[in-house]
């Protein structure tokens, strides 16, 4: 009896202790380690979006760090460099604790889906993830950072360079076509991060801005202006200083041409910084800098000058400006020596004595001398009437300069030209295909197999 007794305790025993190994080894056997839980997760393949009953996935940015790296002023480009940080919650991705007692796991960033930001207005755009990996935690929160290069185009008035400031957009957005896709919470404040000054363009300012036009579109406005202490050193005070050394120059004289080829000097030299212009300025936009007009109005000044120098120092030694025509000069002095010539001849045929003859030789030097005389009045005579000819053409060119200043502040003061406003969004990706969408109180997403119900988006469009 009691034997019999003893041998079922001991067999409850074993009974019992089997069911405690077994179930210490059902627990061996679901519990996992970080990276048996991240190998898991890869063999599942989550690459594509999380499908949510809003047909939508609430992606935070959580931190933007902007830059600007280069800017092109003859073609109006902006580089810039932005790394976003952002946080969404991907429900397959999360585990419990029976599963893993893994607080949070690291997984490579092409084995699941991130956001694929979209920039509307880039030129050119390279992505790069900040790093290979991405934190998953134990609820499915995924933290994640790329860096966007971006090349975009911008519409700022030039008219008066190298004055200027303005706003270039850089649109950033998530992919979204009504109420489906994925939208982007932006943060309040953007960090600027590496040197404020692009060459002679410095970054004012960086911040998220909505568009006014199309709903849920936003894109980050970037606030740019011109150092102007290098267009005004290299390009306006060059021109100015040659403009006054042309006025100048009207106190040489205009005989010996010393200031025809000062002017010569002039034009050329204003031609070297006209096409240092033409190199650095763009001038196809809607508003052309004024500085081209500047310069356009100084190298006509320029020219006109020069012209006017010349035909000054030609009329000094004769009073016609035409060099194919003889002058009255040259006539005059002709007629006398064929007169004196004549007189000589004559005198020479009818006396033969040697009176006669120092009568003749006297009377040629009295012609002579009265002929240098005669030249001397006649050049005198040109002289003070190139001289009143040149005070008149002081006095216009430099009348010509002052009303030329005061236009020029005149027009710089008044909002005359006023650019096209950029578009950035093309309107027809969000309102074209709206009967694509709604159909039967159903949206179908485009590469994805399911649909949605409509509840709550019947006002979307």
């Amino acid at each position: 009896m009691f034997t019999c007794k003893g041998t079922e305790m001991v067999f409850r025993h074993r009974i019992s202790l089997s069911f405690l190994i077994l179930s210490n080894l059902i627990v061996l056997a679901d519990s996992c380690d970080s990276r048996c839980l991240a190998n898991s997760i890869i063999a599942k393949k989550l690459i594509s979006a999380p499908h949510s009953d809003n047909c939508s996935v609430d992606v935070n940015i959580t931190s933007m760090q902007y830059e600007t790296m280069t800017f092109d002023t003859k073609n109006m480009q902006m580089s810039s460099r932005v790394k976003v940080n952002m946080k969404w919650n991907d429900p397959g991705l999360a585990w419990n604790t029976n599963t893993s007692n893994a607080t949070a796991i690291v997984l490579p960033v092409d084995k699941i889906w991130t956001p694929s930001l979209i920039l509307d207005n880039a030129i050119d755009i390279t992505v790069q993830p900040y790093k290979s990996d991405v934190l998953v935690l134990r609820n499915g929160n995924v933290d994640h950072a790329v860096i966007l290069f971006v090349s975009v185009s911008c519409e700022i008035n030039l008219f008066t360079y190298p004055f200027v400031f303005g706003d270039c957009p850089v649109a950033i957005n998530g992919w979204n076509q009504g109420s489906c896709g994925f939208i982007l919470s932006y943060p309040d404040n953007i960090t600027m991060s590496g040197s404020e000054q692009s060459g002679e363009w410095l970054t004012e300012n960086a911040k998220i801005t909505h568009d006014s036009v199309i709903q849920n579109r936003t894109y980050l406005s970037v606030t740019l202006s011109i150092n102007p202490f290098s267009a005004v050193v290299t390009l306006i005070l060059p021109s100015a200083l040659i403009m006054l050394a042309d006025l100048v120059s009207f106190a040489l004289p205009v005989q010996g041409g010393e200031r025809n080829n000062l002017k010569v000097t002039l034009v050329l030299s204003f031609t070297m910084f006209l096409v240092i212009l033409n190199d650095h300025l763009s001038s196809g936009a809607s508003c052309s800098p004024l500085l081209h007009y500047h310069f356009c109005f100084c190298l006509v000044s320029l020219v006109l000058s020069m012209v006017t120098s010349i035909v000054l120092t030609r009329l000094t030694s004769d009073d016609s400006i035409l060099p194919c025509k003889c002058s009255k000069i040259i006539k005059t002095q002709n007629a006398n020596l064929g007169q004196y010539e004549a007189d000589a001849g004559l005198i020479a045929t009818k006396t033969s004595t040697v009176q006669a003859s120092e009568v003749a030789s006297l009377q040629k030097i009295v012609n002579f001398l009265e002929n240098m005389d005669q030249k001397e009045q006649v050049a005198n005579s040109n002289v003070g009437f190139v001289d009143r000819l040149d005070k008149i053409c002081f006095c216009f060119f430099l009348f010509l300069d002052i009303i030329y200043i005061i236009i020029v502040v005149i027009v710089t003061k008044t909002d005359i030209c006023k650019p096209k406003p950029l578009v950035i969004f093309d309107k027809e990706d969000y309102t074209s295909h709206k009967e694509d969408y709604n159909y039967n109180n159903y949206y179908w997403i485009v590469g994805y197999p399911e649909y949605f119900n409509n509840t709550v988006h019947g006002n979307d469009y």
